[in-house]
């Protein structure tokens, strides 16, 4: 505060002195003044704290000036730049320039108040000369040290942010008006960008962008009237073939910012620029970029673009033009409601500057860029895409194209596309026709594969697509495809033909399957063509590829709704005629049969196709897979999968008795829940021993809830076998109860990227459908990405429920006896007198001792259980007894009890 204070006063006596000392005098008083300064701003952290601030930089910039004048007076222009480097550069002891060029460096950075006296002094023209001199004589240096150099840079620094700091005012800019180096100068960096100071260039660019943005009426007066504009551009034409590419862009960008930044104030600078065919020389300049790598170039060549797509904005009057709107439409599309935000395109010249560029390169950045541009002006305004497309035609015109661009710029291009339906609502007929001509001439399978993956978005959108999609003929192109690699398929039969499909063409394929699947999804009118087209012998083939599966089953679904017992025939056929080890396509086609079985209507197709003996056999195929410990090739399968394949098999057979007393009598009159006891018994987990079974005393009681939660829910260590054994009689009780198949026991988990499918590994995924990509064979799922989920103690409620599948509980009765391991007696006996308790209290009901009695649950008893039954000492006895009794009570035919 002291220094400024004493600043303050000596300033103050130097105002009172200064009109009667000489010049020289004045002078030496008023930069005496300025060290003081430097130290006062310093020890105040850059604060300055001067009443009489501004009248301090006026006198500083008016002797700045001076001596600028008076180091460039009459001097050639080389010696002229070597003097103003002298003058303005730091020396051991400051000289007087730097000592000026610092004061006002600082006093520049103040208020605007300060800046406007800065501008008053005539300083805006002379650093503007001295800008023209650094930038266009590069100075042979006689000492290239460090120190130099550094000395150079701080120059630099503080005089630029000097320039920039008065130019972004308009009257820093119309200050200028007063000489004639800012169009030489913007003529300059149009024609000698290749010998002006290397080290000036970026500096330069940077003022006069600055000066570009604050144009005035009379700053554009100034250099139209000396064609500054026009000699830019004829320049820049030469130019262009001389320089590479980025070196043009970086020129040329100042040059367009004139004419750009301009035109809210008056159109003259960009009337000259079209008028001296500015925009050949932008499509000629941008059609060198090709081949740049990336970030090379840069901002520059983004710049132009971006200039170039503001100017489309840039004129007098709004584009009037009347389309035909092909209909059928979506339903909440409007054109003439469509509100216009202003943004509209006036403009049509510089947007054929960017269509021409698609048009006549290949380049993968510059197409990009350009379909980028276009983006942005659809952003701007809705109305912009109709007006461009019903002039230009650029999508239109592009589609013809683009399987001539690079793979990113193809997919770039069809999101655009994209985005006509899904962000305008526009069904846009002759693009989509085009479109579909694209995937019937497959020139290139990764062009085809993007469009087609377009066009799914767009059905996945509307139903209105399913129709527009089946009467422009690409359903039927599709199913012809499909047909000819079905035939490919059925012929290979598993092994490695050199015309299989891999890569981008698989996947080719994966798409043309799930836009069947989207085409029929909901419409039955397009399942009728395709079953008319003969397609489902050919639709099947593709299940047996892991890949296609998912796509080919949401088709055969569909097809279901019209056709129950085809939909049954293909998928029972294909559940028993595959390999024991095709555990997930076993699993996946369970799952698409649980979805179908939701309709009652599909259970009598189920029926009479053989399902329930279709779904057991699965059960026999897996004998002694839960082996403890595993053995064979069921070692390598996980035994969680295994369990999986049991659930959905269980789930399956509970959904199509569910509510349908013809099934449940053709289920018990057939002898099916024998049959499953047997299957079941036979799994591994059971004890199929023929040693008697030794009783010992018990020294815990658990029930049956109990062991759940022990098993699973607790840290209490359970044999495999046990576990496994408990979770089938777990989904026999649901089955008891006719609630298995609403139950979900098995939450899955998305695999990590690298990690390993689920190709002969654990269980399917059953999840949303990963990119094509990676839905491949090859790709296995760890053990660990299947999970048995939620608690089941949850699961099991100990109610008095109503027994609507009795027969269930006679296969819980045969599994009784089996719930034994060698080693493990008292672990055994336990959990048989838990199942036997859990029996008993499922019969507790009248109404419900009926239905077991009926279901021949006495015989079952005595059949299953004979030891247990008829050994007083057999820790069975007694409950199996009660349970006898209970039922006994119920039998009203005498040779039920004989």
């Amino acid at each position: 505060t002291l220094l400024w204070e004493t600043l303050g006063k000596q300033f103050v006596e130097y105002e009172q002195v200064a009109p009667f000392l000489i010049p020289e005098d004045q002078q030496r008083r008023l930069l005496e003044l300025l060290p003081l300064l430097l130290k006062a701003w310093e020890q105040s952290a850059g604060v300055i704290i001067l009443p009489n601030i501004q009248m301090l930089a006026s006198e500083v910039s008016k002797l700045l000036t001076k001596e600028i004048k008076r180091n460039l007076n009459d001097k050639p222009a080389e010696e002229a730049r070597l003097a103003l480097e002298q003058l303005l550069q730091q020396k051991e002891e400051a000289g007087d320039g730097y000592l000026l060029l610092k004061s006002v460096y600082l006093l520049s950075q103040t208020d605007l108040r300060t800046v406007w006296n800065i501008i008053g002094s005539g300083l805006p023209a002379a650093l503007m000369q001295c800008l023209y001199l650094f930038f266009t004589i590069p100075l042979k240096k006689t000492s290239d040290d460090r120190e130099t150099r550094e000395d150079d840079a701080q120059t630099q620094k503080m005089l630029v942010k000097i320039m920039l700091n008065m130019y972004k005012e308009e009257q820093g800019v119309e200050e200028l008006l007063t000489g004639d180096k800012l169009p030489s100068l913007i003529i300059a960096t149009s024609s000698l960008w290749d010998q002006c100071s290397h080290s000036w260039k970026v500096p330069t660019g940077r003022v006069l962008r600055t000066i570009s943005k604050a144009q005035t009426k009379a700053s554009i007066v100034y250099l139209q009237a000396v064609d500054c504009i026009k000699i830019a551009v004829q320049n820049l034409f030469t130019l262009a073939d001389a320089l590479p590419a980025c070196d043009v862009c970086e020129a040329a960008s100042i040059v367009l910012c004139f004419v750009k930044d301009s035109y809210p104030v008056s159109s003259a600078l960009l009337t000259e620029f079209e008028n001296n065919d500015g925009y050949q020389l932008l499509l000629k300049i941008l059609l060198r970029c090709e081949g740049l790598q990336q970030n090379e170039g840069d901002p520059y060549l983004d710049e132009i673009l971006d200039m170039l797509t503001c100017l489309t904005t840039c004129g007098k009057t709004e584009l009037k033009v009347s389309g035909n709107i092909v209909h059928p439409q979506l339903p909440h599309f409007d054109f003439e409601r469509t509100q216009s935000s202003g943004m509209t395109v006036k403009n049509l010249q510089p947007f054929q500057v960017l269509q021409s560029i698609f048009q006549r390169s290949n380049d993968q950045l510059l197409c990009g860029r350009i379909l980028t541009a276009i983006g942005t002006i659809w952003a701007w305004d809705r109305v912009n895409f109709f007006l461009l497309e019903w002039t230009l035609q650029p999508i239109n015109q592009f589609t013809d194209i683009i399987h001539f661009k690079p793979p990113s710029v193809q997919v770039q291009f069809f999101r655009l596309v994209e985005s006509i339906v899904l962000d305008l609502s526009y069904v846009p007929h002759e693009v989509l026709k085009k479109v579909q001509y694209l995937i019937k001439e497959n020139i290139m399978p990764f062009c085809t594969l993007t469009a087609l993956q377009c066009l799914l978005s767009m059905i996945q959108k509307d139903l209105l697509f399913s129709d527009i999609f089946r009467d422009s003929g690409l359903l039927g192109l599709l199913l012809a495809l499909l047909r000819k690699e079905a035939k490919i398929l059925r012929k290979s039969a598993g092994t490695h033909l050199p015309g299989l499909k891999e890569g981008t063409e698989k996947e080719l394929n994966v798409v043309m399957l799930k836009m069947v699947a989207a085409l029929t999804a909901r419409s039955v009118r397009n399942t009728v063509v395709l079953k008319d087209y003969g397609m489902v012998p050919y639709i099947k083939i593709f299940l047996d590829d892991e890949c296609y599966r998912s796509a080919t089953l949401s088709i055969l679904e569909q097809l279901s709704v019209i056709n129950y017992e085809e939909y049954m025939s293909i998928i029972i056929g294909a559940l028993c005629s595959s390999t024991q080890w095709e555990l997930h396509l076993k699993l996946d086609l369970l799952k698409s049969l649980l979805r179908i079985l939701e309709s009652p209507k599909s259970h009598s197709a189920f029926r009479t196709c053989s399902g329930f003996n279709g779904l057991l056999s699965l059960l026999s195929d897996m004998e002694g897979a839960l082996q403890d410990p595993p053995s064979g090739q069921w070692a390598a399968v996980g035994q969680n999968c295994i369990l999986e394949l049991v659930f959905y098999t269980l789930q399956g057979i509970t959904a199509a008795l569910h509510l349908d007393p013809v099934n449940s009598n053709f289920f018990q009159r057939n002898g099916l829940f024998e049959k499953m006891a047997e299957d079941l018994g036979s799994l591994g987990c059971f004890w199929t021993g023929g040693k008697r079974q030794i009783p010992v005393s018990l020294e815990r009681k658990r029930t049956f809830a109990e062991f759940l939660d022990a098993a699973f829910c607790t840290s209490e260590p359970f044999p495999a076998w046990l576990k496994n054994c408990i979770w089938i009689l777990n989904f026999l009780d649901h089955m008891v109860k006719g609630t298995l198949h609403q139950e979900s026991y098995f939450k899955e988990r998305k695999p990590e990227m690298g990690e390993e499918s689920r190709d002969d590994q654990e269980a399917p995924q059953d999840q949303a459908e990963p990119p094509v990509a990676f839905n491949r064979p090859g790709n296995k799922l760890p053990a660990s990405a299947y999970m048995l989920w939620e608690k089941p103690e949850k699961k099991l409620e100990m109610r008095d429920c109503t027994i609507v599948h009795a027969g269930a509980v006679c296969v819980m009765v045969r599994l009784l006896p089996k719930l034994y391991k060698e080693g493990h007696a008292q672990l055994s006996q336990e959990i048989q007198c838990a199942l036997v308790d859990h029996i008993q209290s499922l019969v507790k009901s009248e109404k419900s001792r009926q239905v077991m009695c009926k279901s021949g649950l006495l015989s079952t008893i005595i059949t299953s259980c004979q030891d247990a039954f008829c050994s007083d000492s057999h820790p069975l006895h007694l409950p199996l007894t009660r349970v006898f009794e209970k039922l006994a009570s119920q039998a009203v035919e005498p040779h039920v009890l004989r």
